[in-house]
């Protein structure tokens, strides 16, 4: 398994990058950026790109909506020429709140759409003259669609490092997995618990597969999850309340009720009833009421936090449930400690 690391995105962001060096020569694989409704990972990138020299640089993730499907192609083609073809596109649907509420676009078709998106971006990287008559998106926007008539077929201008930059899709619900595993290079699910991953994902994955171009190889797997070794028992609790919190605020935050996708999984993995009470805490201000309601198995399941020997098994364990890089979270309370354990890390996944 690869081994990547999340760059905060809300704070931190500086120290981290100046201290890269140390990852990269801990074995670190590849650096994620996520993109909220904070600065513009793009710009991070291209700073993360030209402050290191062999870790690959990934968006985690850029939505479907805010920009148009030949930016985003044009947007992973520079990024991927600052950093020497060191670049993966992770793309995802966001949702509602996100989408309407602070780029103001409709939540609309994000299947549709999604499939649309890659299409086009592997267009412009093959700098074919970009022709596209789908249901989202036609190019060049004809009159009968709106346009003036006056748009004609252009193909990127530079020549791109590489004519198929890989393209990870964020999804969960049973659909969106499905094409994930159909066209992407590579999928990344938050909160994977191995022990549940089959019954909870396999039927999607195994749709999408049977679809799935051979050309473009092996799905990867990325999972989310949050690293701390030790065997001090104070530290490992410290570190859990930290998981906790995490999943909490997802869980119980980051979605109206009814339209949560992180909640949702949770279901899906056996722990409705823990769902609901995490997601009734957090909207009515609890948060630490969330944080408690998590049960310790679903806090350690999705997590590496413990003893070596504990943190092994779960290694294992991701990698027994078809995991091909760990993005890990480092919780230790000093660089020194979070170098450490990536290292650690980098070990037990060989």
């Amino acid at each position: 398994m690869r081994i990547g690391m999340p760059i905060a995105y809300s704070g931190g962001f500086t120290e981290t990058v100046r201290e890269l060096g140390d990852y990269e020569r801990a074995g670190l694989d590849i650096v994620f950026l996520p993109e909220a409704y904070s600065f513009d990972s793009v710009s991070q990138l291209g700073f993360v790109a030209a402050r290191t020299s062999t870790v690959e640089i990934g968006a985690d993730i850029l939505n479907i909506y805010s920009r148009t499907p030949t930016l985003l192609a044009m947007t992973a083609a520079g990024l991927d020429y600052v950093s020497d073809g060191r670049f993966t596109l992770g793309l995802g649907a966001s949702g509602p709140q996100v989408i309407e509420g602070f780029h103001g676009v409709p939540y609309t078709a994000p299947l549709g759409r999604t499939r649309e998106v890659v299409d086009i971006c592997r267009q412009v990287w093959r700098r074919e003259k970009v022709q596209y008559a789908g249901k989202h998106f036609t190019l060049p926007l004809d009159a009968a669609h709106g346009g003036s008539g006056l748009g004609k077929p252009l193909k990127l201008i530079n020549h791109p490092v590489r004519d198929r930059i890989p393209i990870v899709l964020a999804a969960l619900g049973p659909k969106n997995v499905a094409l994930a595993a159909e066209i992407a290079e590579g999928w990344e699910p938050v909160f994977y618990y191995p022990e549940r991953a089959r019954e909870t994902f396999g039927e999607s994955l195994d749709a999408g597969a049977a679809k799935r171009d051979p050309a473009l190889g092996p799905l990867q797997i990325v999972v989310d999850t949050q690293v701390a070794i030790t065997e001090d028992a104070e530290a490992e609790a410290r570190a859990l309340d930290q998981v906790r919190g995490h999943l909490a605020l997802y869980i119980g935050g980051m979605g109206a009720r009814g339209k949560n996708f992180y909640n949702d999984v949770t279901v899906r993995y056996g722990f409705a009833d823990a769902a609901a009470e995490v997601q009734e805490h957090y909207l009515a201000g609890r948060r630490a009421e969330a944080a408690a309601a998590l049960p310790d198995e679903l806090v350690r399941g999705v997590s590496l936090v413990g003893p070596p020997g504990a943190v092994a098994e779960r290694v294992a364990a991701f990698a027994e449930a078809g995991a091909t890089t760990l993005n890990a979270l480092p919780l230790a309370g000093t660089h020194e400690q979070r170098v450490q354990d990536v290292e650690r890390l980098k070990e037990l996944s060989r």
